[in-house]
């Protein structure tokens, strides 16, 4: 973990109340700490940083729960880096949707954040418009697996081809890359370790309806983002579920409720300041839909529509 990100941290246990963290038996490899725990002065809970991965989860010895277990699985990580990467490899089957993003973000700024980030290509992306990006993920596999591709440039991994025969491939990063910019740590987004007002630009991905609280994550971006100055990309695919979220806590998809009718509408009326929640407002520039693919096998993908909304404030 950088060094840089010291004086933003902050216990995640201890939110929505702020207390910042101590670092102590820190090892350290130039500016990157590759050990050493990081500790609450209020609630006295550790958090260690193993390899350069901090863990700053408010339990975080505890291992994935849930569903949470696929995403520290080798098939799954290969398959994410197959959607975030394959157009780099010139794969004729990639899509577009990562560049879509990436033409969504702000141009320029000084730190910013991705929610959810997995393997990490928005994080990088945002790094080339920011002085500093910060990924987050549950994932340590995910987390890991950024880290070694910012340190490295490379990383290569196969997929499923047919039955037991896989396919190769190569991710190299573009040599421009300012990848000395990005830092990746294992957090959770409802519960986002870094001060109020930490970042200039922000972005969800996929994530909104994949967590148990999806208003307390929209709460939390909006928390860490700078109250003027400030830019938020927001993706989604809207894909409802009870195995991920309580029914009386979707933004959208249901017929009655607060929450009534589709959830890109709704989201966008909360992001605009609907019932005071999300303060202050933005304003939204740009709206519409990116297509993105993850691969099984070399005859089998799965297509997503995600609904997205560029704001600033």
């Amino acid at each position: 973990m950088k060094r840089i990100l010291l004086p933003l941290l902050i216990c995640p246990a201890c939110l929505p109340k702020e207390h910042p963290l101590d670092l102590s038996g820190a090892g350290e490899q130039a500016e990157d700490i590759v050990s050493g725990t990081l500790s609450c002065r209020r609630c006295r809970r550790r958090y260690p940083i193993r390899e350069g991965v901090a863990l700053l989860l408010p339990e975080p010895e505890e291992g994935p729960w849930g569903g949470q277990w696929k995403y520290e699985e080798a098939a799954t990580v290969n398959s994410y880096l197959w959607s975030h990467f394959a157009d780099l490899m010139g794969d004729l089957d990639a899509g577009t949707a990562y560049g879509d993003w990436a033409g969504c973000l702000a141009i320029g700024g000084g730190r910013a954040f991705d929610a959810g980030c997995a393997v990490g290509r928005l994080t990088f992306e945002m790094a080339q418009r920011s002085e500093i990006a910060v990924g987050c993920d549950l994932s340590v596999a995910f987390v890991r697996t950024a880290r070694r591709l910012a340190a490295e440039g490379r990383i290569d991994f196969s997929l499923p081809l047919e039955g037991n025969l896989r396919e190769e491939f190569r991710i190299e990063l573009p040599g421009h890359w300012q990848t000395d910019r990005t830092e990746f740590v294992v957090a959770d987004a409802l519960r986002i370790p870094f001060a109020r007002g930490s970042f200039d630009q922000t972005a969800s991905l996929n994530l909104v309806d994949r967590v148990r609280h999806p208003l307390a994550h929209l709460y939390e971006v909006n928390r860490v983002a700078l109250a003027a100055g400030a830019s938020f990309l927001f993706s989604d695919p809207f894909s409802w579920s009870t195995a991920n979220t309580p029914e009386e806590a979707w933004l959208g998809g249901t017929a009655g409720g607060p929450y009534a009718g589709r959830g890109i509408d709704n989201v966008r009326a909360l992001l605009e300041g609907k019932d005071g929640i999300i303060a202050p407002p933005w304003r939204i520039d740009r709206q519409g839909s990116v297509d993105w693919k993850l691969r099984s096998h070399h005859n089998h993908f799965e297509l997503v529509r995600s609904r997205f909304l560029a704001a600033s404030r």
